[in-house]
């Protein structure tokens, strides 16, 4: 056993101990984020124009700020790229992380001295948490792998300015640098692709122990690992032990992730954004997520179904409940303040609150009234594939599709690109509308009004989400395809 893993243990433990002492009073830890955060955020411009100066409690801080997406606080964000200071944290961001917005184009959220140790330390105390509980350390004695963006960085406003993968990737500990891959001049190249081919390349003959990044872009890895070798992942790295990943629902990809492998590994899911770090896999087997509430940043959270009404309700931590779907709300000390992050959770416990991730609020399917949510669907998409075990799925996502003909019902349009199709497809199809009906009442009552017909299952071509992707910029990283959309504009670029 190395000096890393042995080393690891005793630290493991204290980052334990830290973490069980804020557990055991989350709402006073919430309380006591809250009021620095507006002690700091008082001295700012962002405070004098909502008086967060009297601002004392959750209340004051609603009655002051507005919910708002980054366009509703984009004219503070844009003088913080000018180079302004005391915007909406006292003194200037560090970084800026640049993020592709669907509605907003390039989005920059800023990261400062304050908040960057919880992106740093979140992915740290994962790891740690992972040691802590199972006493497994090999993994920090191999080399380790972090499929991301570039860590190149320019200046906006005298700001460096990146993808958030890459800014965390300059602050790796130096004790773990000498394991890291891909190497510096591999991790800058921009096209995916070629980018990919370079990390086989380096990474071949190397004893890999831990590889992580979003699911779908680490499938791709593998992929070129076993056309290269003609092996699994697993023998092709004897001593890969832990599979790190978050981003997106793990269970579309989790059959054929392992498969490609071709052995049992441990993982961890984190929950990162550019926003904030907010939440890790910190008991193995236990899908929740424990809920970092002691990290700069203060939650809010709003009921799902009526996030889009003039004046929600905003809940603390104090006031939320097992298994209702919340979009989450942040203000944070990277000067985010009242900020929708337009993710979905479901609490699945409380002291200590762990969360799942189910989706994006603004990504449902309502065309007909129905509000189908991503995780209803991926939870559909699982039980299909255990009735069929033999179909794989690489990744699949769902449209309208609206009948032209008053004779027609309209429909759902399901369009899946298989890595292995299930033998009788009319019946997946099936299989596939009985659990929706079965999850989401209301799509159930639009079937059986014949309001809508029974679903469309669209086989897709091998590829068709690379190339996709690829002709909208945003293959590899850390993008995603959306589970669900209101119009075809994703649809019709697939079939296109």
């Amino acid at each position: 056993m190395g000096i890393k893993s042995v080393l690891s243990r005793p630290l493991a433990a204290y980052v334990a101990r830290q973490y069980a002492r804020w557990q055991q009073d989350p709402v006073g830890t919430q309380q006591r984020v809250l009021q620095e955060l507006l002690r700091q955020g008082a001295r700012t411009s962002f405070g004098r124009d909502h008086d967060l100066g009297a601002a004392r409690t959750a209340q004051d801080l609603a009655a002051r700020v507005p919910v708002r997406d980054y366009e509703g606080l984009k004219p503070y964000f844009e003088r913080l790229k000018t180079g302004e200071a005391n915007v909406l944290w006292p003194g200037k961001p560090l970084y800026l992380a640049k993020t592709s917005g669907t509605t907003s184009g390039a989005k920059y959220i800023p990261i400062t001295k304050d908040s960057i140790p919880n992106h740093i330390d979140g992915a740290r105390d994962a790891l740690l948490h992972y040691v802590h509980r199972t006493g497994k350390s090999r993994f920090l004695d191999g080399k380790l792998i972090f499929l991301s963006g570039s860590p190149e960085l320019e200046a906006v406003g005298g700001i460096h300015t990146g993808r958030l993968s890459g800014i965390a990737n300059h602050h790796v500990p130096a004790y773990l640098r000498r394991n890291q891959l891909p190497s510096y001049q591999t991790n800058i190249i921009e096209d995916w692709e070629t980018k990919l081919e370079r990390i086989v390349d380096e990474t071949l003959g190397q004893p890999m122990t831990l590889i992580s990044g979003i699911p779908p872009w680490v499938q791709m890895y593998f992929d070129r690992i076993v056309q290269r070798t003609g092996r699994p992942v697993g023998e092709v790295f004897p001593q890969f032990d832990l599979f790190v990943y978050g981003g997106v629902n793990f269970e579309p990809y989790r059959k054929k992730l392992f498969e490609t492998i071709g052995r049992p590994v441990d993982s961890i899911e984190l929950f990162p954004a550019s926003e904030g770090f907010l939440a890790f896999q910190d008991e193995p087997g236990n899908p929740g997520l424990l809920l970092l509430l002691d990290a700069g940043i203060f939650y809010e959270f709003i009921p799902a179904e009526r996030f889009f009404e003039p004046n929600p309700p905003r809940l603390t931590i104090a006031e939320v409940e097992l298994d209702q779907q919340y979009a989450v709300v942040l203000s944070s000390n990277a000067g985010l303040w009242g900020y929708s992050l337009g993710d979905t959770v479901r609490f699945t416990q409380k002291y200590p609150f762990r969360v799942v991730v189910t989706g994006r609020i603004k990504h449902f399917l309502s065309a007909f009234g129905e509000h189908v949510i991503g995780e209803e669907v991926e939870q559909t998409l699982r039980e299909a594939m255990g009735q069929y075990p033999e179909a794989e799925v690489v990744e699949f996502t769902v449209a309208p599709r609206v009948s032209d003909d008053p004779a027609v019902p309209s429909r759902h349009e399901w369009l899946i690109e298989f890595a292995r199709p299930p033998h009788n497809l009319a019946g997946f199809a099936e299989a596939l509308d009985a659990g929706l009906r079965q999850r989401n009442v209301y799509y159930d009552d639009l079937l059986s009004g014949n309001i809508l017909a029974p679903l469309l299952l669209t086989p897709l071509p091998a590829g068709a989400f690379q190339r996709y992707m690829k002709s909208q910029g945003k293959l590899g990283g850390q993008n995603k395809v959306p589970r669900l959309s209101n119009d075809r504009q994703l649809a019709e670029g697939l079939l296109g």
